[in-house]
């Protein structure tokens, strides 16, 4: 696999960190996590194949995770370079998916649905084991951040597993969904003093990478709090693993 970051930063606007937007490249196809509404472009800064993407997995519906989707299947319906696409596009997400996406396009008929290869939208419950491309199996953990919050364990043909807990508050059955990823990409928005309990500072990471213990953790979803702190220094402080700042454009193979 291979993990490419199109957007480490959350929906403030920042120089170096667009909002959430992850590439993954699998045995299997290729895979957009969350896409915030700066995916499209990032994808195209990284020279990626995005008019051949796999597939598409939104954690949840605030906009910093799914504000670009409408906008890239508008792009896609009209680009030139995929209407001579012919296999389909899957769309994963929590329950409420197909209506958020309808109501979009409904909004001013752009038909969106409606687009030069097949389209297909499937909702996923959570705990629901799946098959999300062929050779590449999935699992989902409702994650404590909103109602239908979900993180995912993606486990390809080599063996490899990779996990993303998207946005989330602490949660101890977090740590056992997570256990021993060879990559785990987790929410670290805050530093210390967190305003809010459904999200992440450093300590309830460290807290969670220490019970989990992946093999390499990435920590993403900064806010500029960050700006100016070393993260993987202050991280070393509560745990000894491998522990990696997302920065726009890091690609990490495993």
């Amino acid at each position: 696999m291979k993990l490419i970051v199109l957007g480490s930063g959350t929906s403030v606007p920042h120089a170096r960190r667009a909002s959430a937007a992850f590439w993954l490249e699998t045995e299997s196809g290729t895979v957009v996590f969350d896409f915030s509404a700066d995916a499209s472009h990032r994808m195209a800064e990284e020279q990626l194949d995005w008019a051949n993407l796999d597939a598409i997995w939104l954690s949840h519906f605030h906009l910093d995770h799914l504000g670009g989707l409408a906008p890239f299947l508008f792009g896609t319906k009209h680009g030139p370079t995929t209407q001579h696409r012919t296999k389909p596009l899957f769309v994963y997400g929590p329950k409420g998916l197909k209506s958020i996406l309808r109501a979009i396009d409904d909004s001013n008929n752009y038909q969106l649905l409606k687009q030069p290869f097949p389209l297909e939208l499937v909702e996923i419950e959570p705990s629901c084991p799946f098959e999300f491309l062929p050779g590449l199996n999935a699992d989902t953990f409702s994650t404590p951040h909103t109602k239908e919050s979900l993180a995912i364990r993606l486990k390809d043909k080599s063996g490899s597993e990779f996990v993303y807990t998207s946005d989330t508050g602490y949660s101890d059955e977090l740590a056992e969904f997570a256990q021993g990823a060879t990559v785990l990409l987790m929410e670290c928005s805050f530093h210390k003093n967190k305003p809010v309990k459904l999200h992440l500072e450093l300590r309830d990471a460290m807290q969670l990478a220490s019970k989990c213990l992946p093999q390499k953790l990435v920590l993403t979803h900064l806010y500029p709090e960050w700006d100016g702190i070393d993260l993987a220094a202050e991280a070393r402080q509560f745990w000894t693993g491998q522990t990696i700042e997302a920065l726009d454009g890091l690609r990490i193979e495993f």
